[in-house]
């Protein structure tokens, strides 16, 4: 389970100091695995604004770029897919140590082309193992902001271990809770107003299981109109990519906000891509899925799924798949 600190003080109100909040979570019985703070290994790099960018003339997949930095131009030579005019990134000047690489980063020449610095990829900062591109910055960031602010990794990062018999623990405010019965601060109020249904939902839920064997004893679904999908504010893209998840669409990001604040998972399908309505069930032998990661996966009668009429929908509690799944097109879903 990982939270930044930030987002634990959104549920506990506590003036503590970052030590006495992890004893506090050793002493309510929670391993404490290790507490990251990127601020000081990402201390040497900046938001640069990549100016112009053009195809190197010597190499077709290379890019020379002019970014501006707080100290002036430079020229940098770049690799990346998506180096191009008009973005801002994250800058290393020369004489950077690169964390990713273990080297120090050096003024040179590639294929005849001055390099003064490097625009670096998540990797070569051990934010991630993405490297097919290049960081680019969200938001109205300032050129010369430290890239640890501009990213939110400026925020103490929590890895706790988490125990089979301490499902409590899987979301922020349940931690949250125990820390205040601790005696390290107030639990936050939740301020949840119930909403009332419009109309009656046109997908129904139902369980599949024989005998007294239940694996998912209760599952529901409330359906909506009307709904936008489209990117996530900055606000939750940040605050997701702090704990090493990817934003992907505002319909998936809040589901995956719920699931890490609360403990409650979630997941939504596109309604006009379910056929028929809507059942938990054990797989059959040979039924295959192809995931949201996309991989197909071959289930196994000791699977339980979430199924429509067409076959299995998602995985339950593990992962839903693409032919349900949310697009930019997504009007109507079923939480």
């Amino acid at each position: 389970m990982k939270f930044t600190l930030t987002w634990l003080k959104d549920h506990l109100d506590t003036t503590v100091s970052l030590e006495e909040i992890v004893q506090g979570l050793i002493g309510v019985g929670l391993e404490v695995e290790e507490v990251s703070d990127k601020t000081k290994l990402l201390a040497p790099f900046k938001v640069g604004y990549v100016t112009h960018a053009e195809k190197h003339p010597n190499a077709d997949k290379l890019s020379l770029c002019k970014v501006e930095t707080d100290t002036g131009e430079i020229q940098v030579v770049c690799g990346a897919p998506n180096a191009r005019t008009g973005i801002k990134g994250v800058i290393a000047l020369s004489g950077s140590f690169i964390p990713g690489t273990g080297i120090t980063l050096e003024k040179g020449v590639i294929r005849g082309q001055e390099s003064q610095g490097m625009l670096c990829s998540e990797r070569e900062l051990l934010i991630s193992d993405e490297h097919n591109g290049i960081i680019e910055v969200d938001g109205n960031w300032p050129i010369g902001t430290p890239a640890a602010k501009a990213l939110g990794l400026d925020d103490p990062m929590i890895y706790v271990k988490v125990t089979p018999n301490r499902p409590d623990a899987l979301g922020i405010r349940g931690i949250a809770r125990d820390l205040a019965a601790k005696g390290l601060g107030r639990l936050k109020p939740l301020d949840t107003q119930p909403i009332k249904g419009g109309f009656e939902s046109p997908i129904r839920v139902n369980l599949e299981f024989d005998g007294d064997s239940k694996p998912c004893p209760l599952f529901v679904g409330r359906y909506f109109k009307g709904v936008k999908n489209g990117p996530s504010p900055e606000w939750l893209r940040r605050r997701l990519k702090a704990i090493g998840l990817r934003p992907i669409s505002a319909l998936v990001d809040i589901t995956n906000y719920i699931t890490f604040a609360y403990g409650r998972p979630l997941h939504v399908f596109d309604a006009a891509k379910v056929k028929g309505h809507i059942r938990a069930r054990l797989a059959r032998e040979g039924e295959t899925i192809l995931a949201l990661d996309g991989k197909t996966y071959t289930l196994t009668p000791a699977m339980t799924v979430i199924a429509d009429d067409n076959g299995p929908e998602a995985i339950g509690g593990i992962i839903g798949g693409e032919a349900s799944g949310c697009s930019e097109k997504t009007t109507e879903v079923f939480l």
